[in-house]
């Protein structure tokens, strides 16, 4: 349980949704409380705050959030340098569109791939698609140092924590897509981006 005044933030230190938010704590600079919880245990504090006894679950005082987007916003407002969404609603709207985008075309395979129980054939259907999708969407990557954006934004604390787990996920991306592995290379440097890596994911890249 986190103490009174510090944020506390469950979280499997190998799940994509937990990386987003201890990547944005740490683009933030801000110090929290982080208990791994390993899939399938559930601390006792978990199940008496979140309903679903999911991670990522933050605490912060008498507020539980259990819902990784709603986590990263709400992060974003009440720690609001550096921010992470553009200011004026046109822009936050595009941004929040875009991150949809990386959630339905690319997270969702990920999960496929990674899900145990999914069937070989699916696992490699999504497998296919991620691959293919990152490849031909690589040119974008040049224009911009960010996901088309000038700053770094919630857009790319979702795509990172994907685009880390590649190894994992089976996939290894051709010279074709050198815009692609240039964004990699560089916001993997980043301090924030380490600062925000458990040492299971190290290992995915060791």
């Amino acid at each position: 349980m986190a103490a009174p005044n510090k944020l506390g933030c469950y979280s499997d230190p190998v799940c994509q949704y937990s990386h987003r938010i201890r990547l944005v704590l740490a683009e933030k600079g801000v110090a929290a409380d982080i208990f791994d919880v390993v899939s399938g245990e559930c601390p006792e504090y978990l199940a008496e705050v979140n309903p679903y006894a999911t991670v990522p679950t933050l605490v912060d005082r008498d507020l539980a959030l259990y819902d990784t987007r709603v986590i990263m916003e709400y992060l974003d407002e009440r720690y609001p340098h550096p921010p992470l969404l553009p200011v004026y609603p046109v822009a936050r709207a595009n941004t929040r569109m875009l991150a949809e985008r990386v959630q339905r075309d690319w997270c969702v395979q990920a999960d496929t791939i990674l899900d145990a129980k999914a069937k070989e054939p699916a696992r490699n259907k999504a497998r296919k698609e991620l691959r293919e999708s990152l490849i031909g969407v690589a040119p974008v990557f040049a224009n911009k140092e960010y996901f088309m954006s000038d700053e770094l934004t919630l857009v790319d604390c979702s795509l990172l924590p994907l685009l880390w787990r590649l190894p994992i996920l089976g996939i290894e991306l051709p010279k074709a897509a050198q815009p692609l592995l240039d964004y990699m290379e560089r916001n993997f440097a980043r301090d924030a981006f380490q600062a925000s890596l458990s040492e299971a994911e190290r290992l995915m890249r060791a």
